[in-house]
C-alpha cells in the first residue's frame, strides 16, 4: 500500500469509528432502566389518582339550522325569496359572533339562573382569606364592586362553545357545567334566547319600516292626485282627446284624409286609363271588345239590330243586284246603326272622362285638407310631448305609491305575532349528558404515562451520547479501500483470511497517475452501490449543477454499455445520456440540430416505454457534426446540467482526443466500459481518457467478472494483471 492509500484507510477507518454504537447503547439502556421504570409507574400512579379526584364536568349539546324562514302565512301575490346566498361562510360566521354577544349572554345568564351559583359566582358565599388580603392590598376587586350578571360572565365565556359545522350552515352550541342538568339546560336556553333575539330584531325592523312608510304614502298620494289633475287639465285645453287604439283626433283625422285621397287617385287614374283605352280601340275599329262598351243595353240592342240587318242583306243579295233599291235600303239602315254604335261609344268615352275629371277634382280637395290637417297634427305634437312628460310623471307617482303601500302591508303583517320567525331553528336540543367531557380518564393516563416513559428514555440516551460511552473502539475498515497485490499477498500470508478481510470486489485497486485511474464495479442488480461507487470517483460540481461523466466503450466481451450504466443511474435519480458513440440516428433529430438551432430540447429528448432514463442521440448530421462546435457543446451541457442529477455523454474509444476535448474538460469523471480486467483495448483507452481528464477515471467491470487488480506498474510500464 502506497502512503496516500494508507492515509486515506486510517481516515476512513477513524470516520466509521465515530458511528453510533446501537448495542453498547442498549446496554447503557438495560444498565439504568430503574431511571425509565420508577418515573413511567410514579407517572401511572399519580394520573390515575388525578383523574379520580378531579371533579368531572358534562358538557351538553345544541344545534341550530342557519335558513331564511317567511312567516306563517303567505302575503297576497309575494313569492318566495332566494336564499341560496343568504348564508355564506361570513354570514355564518357572523351569527356565532351574534351567539356570543354580551347582551344575548346577560339574557341567558338571567334565565338559566347562574348568578348565586358558586360555580359560576365568584361573589357566591364567603370570601377566603387569600382572596380578602389580595382585595385590601389590591390586587384584586371584591365582588360586590361588580352586577351578579358581569361576575358571571367570565366563567360564562370559559364554559361556552360555539362553532359552525364544517361545510354546513349549522352552528353547535356546547355548555360545560359540573352539573348535568345544567349544562343540557344552558344549551338548550342560549340557542332559544338566539332565536328570541332574532325575532325581536326583525319585528323591530318591521315596525320602524311601517312607522316611516306610514308617514310618507299620505303626502305622497296628494301628489298623485295632483299630478293627474294637471294631467286632465292639459289635455282639456289643448283637445289633445284620445281616440280609438289610443291615438289623438287629430291623428286619426290625418290618417283618414290620407286614405280618402288615395282613393281618389286611384279613382282618377282608372278612369283616365280606360277612357284612352276606349279611343284607341275606336280608332282601331275594336269598339265592341271594351266591356264597359259591350255590357251597355243600347249598345247590345243596336249590336242585335245589325246582326238581323246583315243577314237581311245577306239573305236578298242572293236575288237582288247591289244596285237594286231594297239592297241600297238596307245598306243604308247599316250605315245609321253603325253611326249610332260610334256613338253609344263616343258617349262612353266622355262619360269616363267626365268621372276622371270629378277624381281629379276631389284629389285636389283631399290635398288641400290633408295640407291643412298636416298643419294642426304638428301643432298638437309640441302639446302631446309636454302631455307625454305629465303622463309619465303621473305614473312615475302611482308606481311608488303602489309599491309603498305594499310594502306598508307587509311590514305590518310582520309586526304582528310570530310574524317575523327567526332566520334560524333548533334542529337537535341538547339532553342530559352520561359521561363527562373533561377528564377523559383513559386518554390521560396514556398521554401521561408514555410522556414520562419517552421523556426518561431520551435523557438516559442524550445522558450516554454526550458522555460517549455508546462509541466503539476504532476498527479496522469495512468498506473498500485501495491496495496493491504485494501488500495483499503480505497480509494473507501473516493473518491468513480472517472475517475483518477487507472486501474487494466493489473497488479493485489504485492504478496510476496519483491514485485518478481506478476500477469500479457495476452490479445491475445493486444500483445504491454503483451509484456511491460513482460519486466516491467523481469531482464534486460546481455548485447548482450536476456532474458530467465522459464515457468511454471498451469493448470486450460481457462488457456492459454506456446505456446500462445510465439504465441503472435513472433508477434512483434523473440522469440522461447523450449518446455521441453512434451515427445511427435512425432520421430523429438529436444533438447536431439543437446546435444547428433547428430543434429544441424537447425535440431531440427521448425516453423509451417503461424506462426512466432521458437520452439524447448524435442526430441527422451525424457525431462529427457535434464535435465540431466545441463552444455550442459547453452551452448545451450547461443547461443540461441545471435540469438533471447526472450527464453522461458517451463517446467512442477510438475517438482523436482533440474531438473529445471540449466535453473532457467540462467534465468531473471519466468512465471506460470493459469487460474483464484483462482487456487491453480498455485499457488503453482508459490511460488516454486520464491525459485528456483532469478527474479520477475508473473501469467499469462486470460484476460477474470482475476480480481485484493484481499489479499495476508505473505510467510508461506495461500493464500487467
Amino acid at each position: 500500500m502506497t502512503a496516500e492509500a494508507g492515509t486515506e484507510a486510517r481516515g476512513s477507518g477513524e470516520s466509521r469509528g465515530d458511528m453510533l454504537d446501537l448495542a453498547a447503547l442498549w446496554t447503557a439502556i438495560k444498565r439504568r432502566r430503574a431511571w425509565i421504570v420508577v418515573p413511567t409507574l410514579a407517572a401511572l400512579g399519580l394520573s390515575f389518582l388525578a383523574v379520580n379526584a378531579v371533579t368531572p364536568r358534562y358538557t351538553g349539546e345544541a344545534r341550530l339550522l342557519l335558513e331564511s324562514r317567511s312567516g306563517f302565512y303567505a302575503l297576497p301575490g309575494q313569492s318566495a325569496q332566494d336564499t341560496s346566498g343568504q348564508f355564506d361562510a361570513e354570514a355564518v360566521q357572523s351569527q356565532v359572533q351574534v351567539i356570543m354577544s354580551r347582551d344575548l349572554a346577560r339574557a341567558a345568564i338571567k334565565r338559566i339562573g347562574l348568578v348565586g351559583n358558586p360555580e359560576f359566582d365568584s361573589g357566591a358565599g364567603a370570601l377566603g382569606a387569600l382572596r380578602k388580603v389580595a382585595v385590601m392590598i389590591g390586587l384584586g376587586t371584591h365582588p360586590a364592586d361588580r352586577s351578579p350578571e358581569e361576575r358571571v360572565l367570565e366563567k360564562y365565556y370559559d364554559r361556552l362553545l360555539v362553532y359552525p359545522v364544517a361545510r354546513s350552515r349549522i352552528v353547535a352550541i356546547e355548555f360545560t357545567s359540573q352539573d348535568r342538568e345544567l349544562a343540557a339546560k344552558a344549551a338548550n336556553t342560549i340557542a332559544e334566547t338566539y332565536l328570541e333575539f332574532q325575532e325581536a330584531a326583525k319585528q323591530d325592523n318591521a315596525r320602524s319600516a311601517s312607522a316611516w312608510l306610514s308617514t310618507t304614502i299620505e303626502p305622497l298620494r296628494k301628489r298623485v292626485a295632483e299630478a293627474d289633475a294637471k294631467v286632465e287639465t292639459f289635455r282639456t285645453t289643448h283637445g289633445l282627446f284620445s281616440g280609438p287604439n289610443n291615438t289623438s283626433i287629430t291623428s286619426q283625422q290625418l290618417a283618414d284624409l290620407s286614405a280618402q285621397l288615395s282613393n281618389a287617385r286611384s279613382q282618377q287614374t282608372e278612369a283616365q286609363a280606360k277612357a284612352g283605352l276606349i279611343r284607341d280601340a275606336i280608332k282601331q275599329g275594336r269598339t265592341f271588345e271594351i266591356p264597359d262598351v259591350a255590357n251597355n243595353d243600347l249598345v247590345r240592342r243596336l249590336i242585335e239590330q245589325r246582326v238581323n240587318l246583315r243577314a237581311q242583306i245577306a239573305a236578298e243579295s242572293r236575288s237582288l243586284l247591289p244596285g237594286h233599291p231594297r239592297i241600297k235600303e238596307l245598306n243604308a239602315q247599316l250605315a245609321d246603326l253603325e253611326g249610332q254604335l260610334r256613338a253609344a261609344a263616343e258617349r262612353t268615352v266622355r262619360t269616363l272622362e267626365n268621372e276622371a275629371k270629378i277624381a281629379g277634382q276631389r284629389v285636389e280637395s283631399f290635398q288641400a285638407a290633408l295640407d291643412g290637417q298636416k298643419k294642426n297634427v304638428a301643432t298638437a305634437n309640441d302639446s302631446e310631448v309636454q302631455l307625454r312628460a305629465l303622463e309619465l310623471d303621473a305614473r312615475t307617482l302611482r308606481e311608488q305609491l303602489e309599491q309603498y303601500m305594499q310594502r306598508y302591508r307587509e311590514a305590518s303583517a310582520r309586526d304582528t305575532l310570530n310574524g317575523a320567525p327567526a332566520d334560524a331553528r333548533i334542529i337537535s336540543r341538547a339532553v342530559e349528558p352520561t359521561d363527562p367531557s373533561f377528564p377523559k380518564k383513559l386518554p390521560v393516563v396514556l398521554v401521561s404515562t408514555l410522556a414520562t416513559f419517552l421523556i426518561a428514555l431520551a435523557t438516559i440516551v442524550t445522558r450516554e451520547l454526550l458522555n460517549g460511552q455508546s462509541r466503539p473502539l476504532p476498527q479496522a475498515p469495512r468498506g473498500p479501500r485501495w491496495v496493491s497485490v504485494g501488500e495483499e499477498e503480505e497480509s494473507a500470508r501473516a493473518d491468513g483470511p480472517t472475517p475483518e478481510t477487507p472486501r474487494r470486489d466493489s473497488v479493485a485497486g489504485l492504478l496510476t497517475h496519483a491514485g485518478r485511474l481506478g476500477q469500479i464495479k457495476l452490479d445491475l442488480d445493486r444500483p445504491e452501490d454503483a451509484l456511491a461507487a460513482l460519486a466516491e470517483r467523481t469531482e464534486e460540481p460546481p455548485r447548482g449543477l450536476a456532474p458530467i461523466v465522459l464515457v468511454l466503450d471498451g469493448g470486450g466481451e460481457g462488457a456492459a454499455r454506456p446505456r446500462e450504466l445510465a439504465e441503472l443511474l435513472a433508477q434512483r435519480c434523473r440522469c440522461i445520456l447523450v449518446d455521441l458513440a453512434r451515427d445511427d440516428d435512425h432520421g430523429e433529430p438529436g444533438f447536431s440540430e439543437l446546435l444547428a438551432g433547428e430543434a429544441f430540447f424537447s425535440d431531440i429528448i427521448m425516453r423509451e416505454a417503461g424506462s426512466r432514463l432521458h437520452s439524447i442521440g448524435p442526430g441527422r448530421a451525424g457525431r462529427e457534426a457535434v464535435f465540431a462546435a466545441p463552444d455550442l457543446i459547453e452551452v448545451a451541457l450547461d443547461a443540461l446540467c441545471e435540469t438533471y442529477d447526472w450527464v453522461l455523454v458517451a463517446a467512442a474509444s477510438n475517438d482523436d482526443g482533440a474531438m473529445l476535448e471540449p466535453v473532457a474538460r467540462r467534465a468531473q469523471g471519466g468512465l471506460v466500459m470493459s469487460g474483464q480486467p484483462g482487456n487491453g483495448h480498455a485499457l488503453e483507452a482508459a490511460y488516454r481518457l486520464s491525459e485528456l481528464v483532469k478527474a479520477p477515471v475508473s473501469l467499469v467491470l462486470d460484476a460477474e467478472r470482475a476480480t481485484p487488480m493484481a499489479r499495476m506498474p508505473q505510467q510508461d510500464a506495461p500493464l500487467e494483471v
